[in-house]
């Protein structure tokens, strides 16, 4: 079975941790502080802060942020579920924008149209690791003094307009969970240039413990905390951050790795005219978290039909992104809501293996059989 995604780690990361242990520091320390130290010199930003992961990161930079009960969050449905819920942990309400066809990213002309008095921030997302059009969404919050956050767990090692992303807005929320880019097991991390949402963020991560395990276990002389406010245990461990570091170092070559992979499913795939193939415009540098194809109509397998035979030809696949509004737990909050173009996007797009290191047999045996299904049940000549 050739799977969908896999991590890249090697025995350099199991090393790393190994000496992490022997070092009897395996909860947040020295190496969590080295690994913001060198991500958020990595992004651009000024400061990053290490969390449990992208879902806890969100629910924090909403803290930050200042969105509280009765808010409304503009975000998009098609995402994983963890973009809606963190707004919802604060309890503010999902607002749900359509996505533009050829991107799956947040659709600026509906966002404005969804914004209202209760509005207090947008959250985009950079979906598959495409970057969304940050200025346009910087430009809305500005003229309507709203907070804009980035939900980059997939975006880690992509850039907008020749900058990494990390360092184009205030709260910018990354993961490390086994199917991103890079992984450290899960864990997250949060990028800021404001220093008093970087102060604010080491706070709520740990209990919002004044002085940190590390400070009161380094003191010459008696030292004693105090909980200045309501915090959580989001904390990330040295020994994670520890693979972090090492996973950090091999990012840039992981994501041309990943990028090649990619470009030879593009070259394959252009002349088949029943595939929409990823799209990535000038500026728009994408880290391909993910490699996944739109179904047109002309098509002759529906999408669920060409994955089970991608299946029980050894090749393991996914369905495209959720969207949050159809799901149980969101379905009485959206009654009655129509995104068509999320819909129809979630209905219609697989998914394709894509990891480091993937070898050319493997490519070529996906190419070959999802072409191979395409072409079997329409004639040769329409292809």
């Amino acid at each position: 079975m050739i799977p969908l995604a896999k991590p890249y780690l090697t025995k350099e990361e199991a090393q790393a941790a190994y000496d992490t242990i022997l070092t009897g520091w395996i909860t947040q320390g020295p190496k969590v502080q080295e690994f913001e130290e060198k991500f958020a010199s990595y992004t651009g930003a000024s400061y990053a802060v290490a969390v449990s992961n992208c879902t806890t990161a969100l629910h924090l930079a909403m803290i930050v942020a200042g969105v509280s009960t009765g808010d409304e969050v503009i975000c998009p449905s098609m995402s994983y579920i963890a973009t809606a819920n963190a707004i919802k942990y604060v309890g503010a309400v999902p607002v749900f924008a359509e996505v533009l066809p050829e991107t799956y990213n947040l659709d600026p002309v509906d966002v404005q149209r969804k914004i209202t008095q209760k509005t207090k921030a947008i959250l985009i997302v950079h979906q598959i690791g495409l970057p969304a059009d940050i200025d346009a969404f910087a430009a809305l919050c500005q003229k309507n003094n709203l907070i804009l956050i980035e939900d980059a767990a997939c975006a880690i090692g992509s850039a907008y307009k020749g900058k990494k992303i990390g360092s184009h807005s205030d709260l910018v929320c990354f993961s490390f969970h086994p199917r991103k880019v890079i992984s450290t097991g899960d864990g997250g991390m949060i990028t800021t240039s404001r220093k008093d949402f970087y102060k604010r963020l080491k706070l709520l991560r740990q209990h919002g413990m004044s002085i940190s395990d590390r400070v009161r276990h380094e003191a010459k002389s008696l030292v004693f905390e105090d909980h200045v406010e309501v915090g959580y245990n989001y904390r990330m461990t040295d020994i994670q951050a520890a693979v972090g570091i090492k996973q950090l170092d091999k990012l840039d070559w992981i994501v041309s790795e990943r990028r090649k992979i990619a470009m030879a499913y593009n070259n394959a795939f252009s002349e088949i005219p029943f595939l929409q193939l990823p799209f990535e415009n000038d500026g728009y540098f994408s880290n391909y978290q993910s490699y996944c194809v739109y179904l047109k109509r002309s098509s002759p397998l529906s999408r669920n039909d060409l994955m089970q035979l991608l299946l029980d030809s050894g090749i393991a696949s996914r369905r495209g992104v959720m969207n949050a509004h159809r799901e149980t737990a969101y379905a009485k909050d959206a009654e009655g809501l129509s995104l068509p173009i999320s819909e129809d996007l979630q209905d219609n797009t697989i998914i394709l293996p894509l990891f480091i290191p993937m070898g050319k047999d493997e490519i070529n045996y996906v190419i070959d059989t999802l072409i191979g299904a395409l072409k079997s049940n329409v004639a040769s000549e329409a292809i």
